[in-house]
């Protein structure tokens, strides 16, 4: 008879006879699994998803020695396995195997076992092939913890009692039952244009998977992919070599997306965007940041994410008045480091596109709307790149990612002349599109390219393959039609609009910005150690002076004086504003270090409050004349002659040592 056996691995077919025992079963069994299975571990059972400690479930070794007939097995009957991985590595002993952790083999990962002790990160791996999917990327792929709380909700939006509810109290009916996150009319009422991300999700999820039915799970999500695949198992010649209908991309469609990845863009203050745009207004040419901020539920949206905007970073770039040029950012991991310490990550980037009306009333010229454009098909090119290298992780995909948080916001002039932001995120095919070198801007902003096969020297293009691509669209006898893409089609049908906004009490993180910001050299802004003495100055009423900003905390990184655990602090005390933290951290050695280093370099720390005098023997008011150990102490401080530096730190630290300890309460009390 033919029995069937499934198990983590897959289906396997065994031809028995009735008569024989469960040990020639089970020796069959073992030469078709995996080399790395405990045959010791393998357990049958009728049900599946059964665990070996189940009543219904039975040990192969437990049964070798009975027939197959006594146990009622027939021709055709399923069976279900359950067993475990040995670790190869320790090998056996003594012939017996050793005990291991072993690990089921879901659990895998372009098939090599992952253990339950491994820190896996929270971007999945790169695929070595595009066609390469994970198994099972819900037990592999780590989420960001903001998904893991809204995939835990229901997420359905509750109704009150109708006026056409018959039923009592405690009763529910269709006119009062709860909504789906997605349902299109709720949308509508709250004009809401597109779905959020996991409310797209619940909708497609409901459709491919139906837990009833008792099917295997199928992740819902796929992302587009236009290329043509690699590793084709038809045989022929990688291409450009050789192609056939299972490599090759299909034709595209393309549609506006019906769901964003973030819903809103909230900036946590208004000095924020205010301090940013007055590189602008003092140069007359365009400005581009990088958004560091964090994401967090949107309540006015069903399953919404929103993204609070904390910093701006304004990279190295070289600003003209149509437009700006970026430079190299090679600081880029560090200020990432920076960000990652405080609890913060790039969010997004935001650049201005501002052009002076000349009525002298600071009104700007409104070059952005439904007449021209709203997103330049440049920027949907430049913002998918972005996006590109951001993907957001999600279990609920077969490649482990779906999509990209990243978002893209724009001041330009509104309607009125006034100053406004606009925000965007490009769609998921652009994405594809642009990394499949399928599209290129064009003179027209509003128009979108498709690239042609050939060369700009007439050859045929050995990097990229050339699908066809169509959009739908209402002509003008209102009917629903399809076009052909090449060589052009509308910008619009690659981006979707976000909102955004101010928060009605700003309680922004960092909430002393009074630190020069980076690269502003060319309009006479220039991070110095004078700025890091003026930040750390109390005399303004601020205990903890001006340490709350992310630029300077940036500046202090970068003078690479701190060690990583006094960094974590400054950091801390910076975005907590915890008078315990900036004492423990005004403490360490780093940080003496660092006033060491202001000192000597000419900057005076206004940490004490002395009068000047006119005489050379002024002194400070009500606190007599300094003692002699005191003056000691200061007097190498002021030595301008041409000793090295590390011999004027020496004799400090030597006069220091020597001081007496009621001569130094003295000098302490006297300058307070």
């Amino acid at each position: 008879m033919l029995l069937r056996l499934r198990g983590p691995d897959g289906m396997i077919r065994i031809n028995i006879d009735k008569n024989d025992l469960f040990a020639e079963l089970g020796r069959q069994l073992v030469a078709q699994l995996p080399p790395t299975v405990d045959p010791n571990s393998i357990s049958m059972s009728p049900k599946p998803q059964a665990k070996p400690e189940d009543k219904e479930s039975r040990k192969l070794k437990d049964i070798a020695g009975f027939k197959l007939s006594h146990i009622g097995l027939n021709h055709g009957d399923l069976i279900f396995l359950n067993y475990r991985h040995q670790d190869t590595a320790d090998g056996h002993t003594n012939g017996a195997p050793t005990p291991s952790t072993t690990i089921s083999s879901t659990n895998r990962l372009n098939g090599k076992p992952i253990l339950p002790t491994e820190d896996l990160p929270v971007d999945p791996p790169p695929l070595t092939s595009p066609t390469q999917i994970i198994k099972n990327p819900w037990e592999v792929v780590r989420q960001s913890p903001l998904d893991d709380r809204l995939d835990k909700q229901d997420g359905k939006i509750p109704r009150g009692r109708d006026r056409m509810c018959k039923h009592g109290p405690k009763g529910m009916c269709d006119y009062c039952m709860p909504l789906d996150p997605f349902n299109p009319q709720y949308l509508t009422d709250k004009k809401i244009k597109y779905l959020s991300f996991h409310s797209y999700l619940r909708k497609i999820n409901s459709a491919t998977n139906k837990p009833e039915l008792g099917s295997s799970f199928i992740p819902p999500l796929k992302e587009p992919y236009f290329r043509v695949k690699r590793d084709c198992p038809s045989g022929h010649p990688q291409w450009p070599e050789g192609i056939c209908t299972k490599c090759q991309p299909s034709a595209i469609t393309l549609q506006p997306q019906t769901f964003r990845m973030v819903d809103h863009v909230e900036f946590a203050s208004f000095e924020l965007v205010n301090s940013f745009i007055d590189a602008w207004r003092r140069t007359g040419a365009q400005r581009i940041g990088y958004l560091y901020g964090r994401y967090v539920e949107y309540t006015e949206v069903p399953l919404g994410v929103k993204a609070i905007v904390e910093a701006i970073y304004e990279v190295p770039q070289v600003d003209e008045v149509d437009g700006v040029s970026l430079n190299p950012w090679d600081n880029e991991g560090a200020v990432n480091d920076v960000s990652k310490l405080c609890g913060l990550e790039q969010v997004g980037v935001i650049f201005t596109d501002l052009l002076d009306a000349g009525t002298g009333d600071g009104k700007v010229i409104c070059k952005r709307h439904a007449d021209s454009y709203f997103l330049s098909s440049l920027e949907i090119c430049f913002a998918a790149r972005l996006q590109a290298q951001h993907p957001k992780p999600t279990k609920w995909s077969d490649t482990g990612r779906f999509g990209s948080n990243f978002v893209s916001c724009i001041i330009s002039g509104d309607e009125t002349g006034q100053i406004a932001i606009s925000s965007y995120q490009v769609s998921n095919d652009a994405v594809e599109m642009v990394r499949s070198d399928l599209i290129e801007p064009s003179a027209d902003p509003n128009v979108m390219l498709v690239r042609e096969e050939e060369e700009d020297d007439g050859s045929t293009s050995r990097t990229r393959y050339i699908p066809e691509v169509f959009y739908r669209k209402i002509n003008e006898y209102g009917a629903n039609v399809q076009e052909n893409a090449k060589p052009s089609f509308p910008a619009e049908y690659l981006f979707v609009t976000l909102t955004h906004g101010f928060p009605a009490q700003p309680k922004p993180l960092f909430n002393t910005p009074n630190f020069p910001i980076e690269n502003r050299e060319i309009i006479g802004e220039s991070q110095q150690l004078k700025s890091v003495a003026k930040a750390l100055n109390k005399s303004s009423g601020k205990e903890l002076g001006s340490i709350s900003d992310f630029h300077f905390l940036n500046f202090i990184h970068g003078m690479d004086v701190l060690s990583k655990e006094e960094e974590a602090l400054l950091c801390r005390a910076a975005t907590t504003h915890d008078l315990a933290d900036t004492y423990q951290l005004f403490s360490t050695p780093g940080w003496k270090t660092l006033e060491t280093i202001l000192r000597e370099t000419g900057e005076k720390l206004p940490k004490r409050k002395r009068s000047r005098s006119s005489g050379e023997g002024g002194q400070v008011p009500g606190s007599g004349a300094l003692p002699s150990s005191a003056s000691s102490v200061v007097a190498p401080m002021n030595n301008t002659s041409g000793e090295p530096l590390t011999k004027r730190l020496a004799a400090v630290r030597l006069n220091e040592r020597n001081a007496s300890a009621p001569a130094t309460k003295r000098v302490k009390h006297g300058e307070h």
